[in-house]
């Protein structure tokens, strides 16, 4: 169906399929689906993880080797096709339906900048580049060491966290639902993605409800692992400074501290709590990132930034398409790849609640090339620190981080610092409220593929916020191999949720060209 034949569903029939097929607001089908699979998956992870692992990396393996090469392909279409969105007049449309934006450029930035970048931002920021220092990546290969090692190292974790992984999640996708849920009228749901290539058959048929319920599974699953994983390195953290016996109680009260703060914030709205959180979380890393740049390795990091960035644009295409080595890419791109996709639908739909009288020019420019440029400084700042303190005097960092732990490679960083032991404090705080600032949007997200709408009630709002915490304490209960496997599950999840998001190649240039001609531009 092209996007000119497209109209909205009748009121009388919206109202029809709200009082048939929803029970009190909720979609049923996609939240016994949903919510049945991830029940099970916990239930089997607590009667015998490890034939839960030996299943879920079976299902990685497939999923990577047939998928693996179409997820780097959409993932730079998607980044390449977004970018020429904002060139010429296209790029003036404005979304939403509204003439000014809902609320400040500051608020607006900070909010998808918390939500997107998410807690692996921090400890990710510190490990990744270590792990790539003390293992060149096959592109780069050679020795390792050396200078040119780490700003390769800096490099290749820009390509993971960099341009193509936040284009994904939001900037075509986004267009798509800005449009047809604001200006058409359909649900701010996964489904309404594929409404231009199904027509009303997805959006009141079964395929409607797995598609919506495939996409709840994986951004759930994508929460609940940081939401686990915060509880466990929280709680390293917390033996290692202040001497707290690192134990599943320890984890409990952690997790249960995150649930509480991301349940509010997510029932209070995007206006309040969402945005608090989000700005609270914005100020602290920016003084963070000050105080490294000043009292850090300052010229290290500025000539990694630049070097790093650098070879990443040189090698950008290479790094984007490169095939060569199954074994490395499964582990590092294609799961990044696939973690990313798996977020995509949801975050894209919570981008359009929030960017509505932005125009396409302004969202993709954040997203595709404002956000990822921070980015790749903030790793710089962290990872690039402790590549510094590493090459000063080697095994500093690479020791702690012995056996890929993230939690250790971080609290080794601060502590090289001035004011090492705050510092560290500073960073187990801030790296919580990253992950409940994920919490809280992908709740209030969750909720809106519920109930279709973008004003979610706070009764879903709350059990969602309280279902994927008990989930992550479930798992951490049996040890990190829950959360492992949880993690590598997010992959196999990727697979229809990347088919999902195929069609936005082509609809979101058909549309974004329709609202020009509309928009007399």
């Amino acid at each position: 169906m092209s996007i000119t034949n497209q109209a909205t569903l009748p009121a009388s029939e919206a109202e029809d399929m709200t009082q048939n097929k929803w029970l009190a607001g909720i979609d049923l089908p996609v939240f016994l689906i949903s919510g049945g699979v991830l029940a099970l998956f916990a239930v089997m992870a607590l009667y015998d993880i490890n034939l839960v692992s030996a299943w879920v990396n079976s299902a990685f393996a497939t999923s990577t080797k047939y998928f693996g090469a179409y997820w780097q392909v959409l993932l730079l279409l998607t980044f390449i096709i977004g970018l020429f969105l904002t060139i010429g007049r296209t790029g003036s449309v404005v979304l939403g339906g509204l003439k000014t934006p809902e609320m400040s450029t500051f608020q607006w930035i900070s909010i998808i900048m918390c939500t997107l970048l998410a807690g692996g931002g921090v400890f990710w920021a510190a490990a990744e580049p270590m792990a790539h220092f003390t293992s060149p990546p096959p592109l780069f290969g050679g020795e390792t060491g050396t200078v040119e090692a780490a700003y390769n190292a800096l490099a290749q974790s820009f390509m993971h966290w960099g341009f193509l992984a936040w284009a994904i999640l939001g900037s075509l996708t986004g267009v798509v639902f800005m449009y047809l849920h604001y200006e058409k009228g359909l649900p701010l749901k996964p489904r309404t993605l594929l409404y231009p290539v199904f027509g009303d058959r997805v959006m009141t048929g079964p395929l409607g409800a797995i598609v919506d319920a495939c996409c709840v599974l994986a951004v759930v699953a994508g929460t609940v692992g940081p939401i686990g994983f915060l509880g466990l390195q929280v709680s390293f953290g917390m033996e290692k400074l202040f001497g707290i016996p690192n134990t599943y109680t320890t984890q409990l009260v952690i997790l249960f501290g995150l649930i509480a703060i991301y349940t509010l914030s997510a029932v209070s709205g995007v206006a309040r709590g969402i945005q608090i959180l989000s700005r609270a979380n914005v100020i602290l890393a920016v003084l963070l990132m000050a105080f490294i740049l000043i009292f850090g390795p300052t010229s290290f990091i500025i000539d990694g930034y630049l070097q790093g960035f650098g070879i990443y644009l040189d090698q950008f295409i290479p790094m984007a398409t490169f095939r060569a080595s199954p074994g490395w890419l499964d582990w590092w791109t294609v799961f990044f790849w696939g973690w990313f996709l798996g977020y995509g639908p949801l975050m894209a739909m919570f981008v359009a609640r929030i960017s509505r009288g932005r125009t396409i020019r302004e969202m993709i420019l954040l997203i595709s090339i404002v956000a990822p440029v921070i980015t790749c400084f903030w790793f710089t700042i962290v990872g690039g620190s402790g590549l510094a303190f590493e090459l000063a005097n080697p095994g500093v960092i690479s020791e702690p981080f012995t056996g890929f732990n993230l939690p250790a490679a971080l609290l080794a960083i601060t502590e090289q610092l001035p004011m090492g032991f705050i510092i560290s404090v500073l960073f187990l705080i801030l790296t919580t409220i990253f992950v409940a600032t994920t919490g809280d949007s992908m709740t209030y997200a969750v909720s809106m593929v519920m109930t279709g709408t973008d004003h979610p009630q706070s009764s879903v709002r709350v059990f969602w916020g309280i279902m994927m915490g008990v989930i992550a304490a479930l798992l951490i209960s049996i040890g990190s191999g829950g959360i492992s496997a949880l993690q590598s599950f997010i992959v196999v999840t990727a697979v229809p949720v990347s088919l999902v998001l195929l069609p936005s190649l082509w609809t979101a240039p058909q549309i974004a060209n329709k609202m020009a001609d509309e928009q007399g531009l």
